[in-house]
């Protein structure tokens, strides 16, 4: 299994972008599972502090700071497969 925490704000562009990527990618990573947190929720607030995120999307996998402020598709491809073959 392979966990995300998507840490967002309503509205924001690169949240939607990160989205559609998960979207068009979860078919060949069935075991990704995305658990979707607003940040500005006691939660979203926790794990902001927690990771030090200073730009939406914040994007962790299975505990880690992976990336924020947006997603690099290769970047996050090459991180599953990583993940995938472990």
């Amino acid at each position: 299994m392979i966990n995300i925490q998507f840490i967002t704000v309503a509205g924001c562009y690169h949240c939607a972008k990160a989205k559609e990527i998960f979207a068009e990618l979860q078919p060949q990573y069935p075991e990704m599972k995305i658990e979707e947190i607003d940040a500005t929720t006691e939660k979203g607030m926790e794990l902001v502090l927690r990771y030090g995120i200073f730009q939406s999307p914040g994007i962790a996998i299975n505990g880690e700071l992976f990336s924020t402020g947006g997603l690099h598709k290769e970047k996050f491809v090459a991180k599953l497969e990583e993940l995938k073959g472990r």
